[in-house]
């Protein structure tokens, strides 16, 4: 999963994107609004950390833009807690809202349910067969029994389980789990596909030669 933080506080920016890079996402910064606008207009981001208080142009701003040309779930930061602020952030298409200091737990927790909501679907918990994967634990399990993956291989996995029926482009499969950062090599994805198989079975995930991946 990608995610891009617009933050104009170097600390908080900074400690957000390793907090959620532990946490196996991918990713892009940006410290104001017009930066921070262009990447979201230009890339698909799973899901967006956005401060109200930027400079230049602030995150209503920014808001309002990117609901011209796109749905991407958005979470507002701010450092007020006032009822006004919070209608606001929501009437203008914020999909949710969180207040300064807030726990990291609690963030990763609001993020991991936009995103599931985003692929339409509500439920913590996937099954395929006898596979089961717990979004909110990032857990998963094979017939009962826990399965280790690494962190790329569990988001991975967990992307094309939300896309369950649809067949996932590697371009689109690269821009979501690789951030403007990565030098990725070409290979990877095979790699990663080839342990999944063979953690969990080689027919959970079938190859559609010339166009991707999917879960069936």
């Amino acid at each position: 999963m990608r995610l891009l933080v617009v933050e104009d506080e170097p600390d908080l920016r900074d400690g957000l994107v390793r907090a959620l890079r532990g946490q196996g996402y991918a990713v892009d910064a940006a410290a104001e609004g017009e930066d921070g606008l262009h990447k979201a207009q230009s890339s698909d981001y799973d899901a967006i950390v956005l401060d109200v208080m930027l400079p230049r142009v602030d995150g209503w701003e920014v808001l309002a833009r990117l609901r011209e040309t796109k749905a991407t779930p958005v979470l507002m930061l701010t450092a007020r807690d006032r009822t006004a602020d919070r209608v606001r952030g929501l009437d203008a298409g914020a999909d949710d809202y969180l207040v300064k200091p807030f726990d990291n737990a609690e963030l990763f927790a609001r993020l991991r349910a936009l995103i599931r909501r985003g692929s339409g679907q509500a439920r913590a918990t996937l099954e395929i067969g006898d596979v089961r994967i717990d979004t909110a634990a990032r857990l998963v399990t094979r017939a009962g029994k826990a399965v280790t993956l690494t962190a790329r291989e569990y988001v991975l996995l967990e992307y094309l389980a939300l896309h369950r029926g649809e067949v996932v482009t590697r371009t689109a499969l690269y821009e979501h789990l690789f951030d403007e950062q990565e030098s990725t090599l070409s290979n990877i994805l095979d790699v990663h596909v080839f342990n999944l198989r063979r953690k969990l079975g080689p027919e959970l995930i079938v190859t559609r030669r010339g166009h991707g991946y999917c879960i069936e």
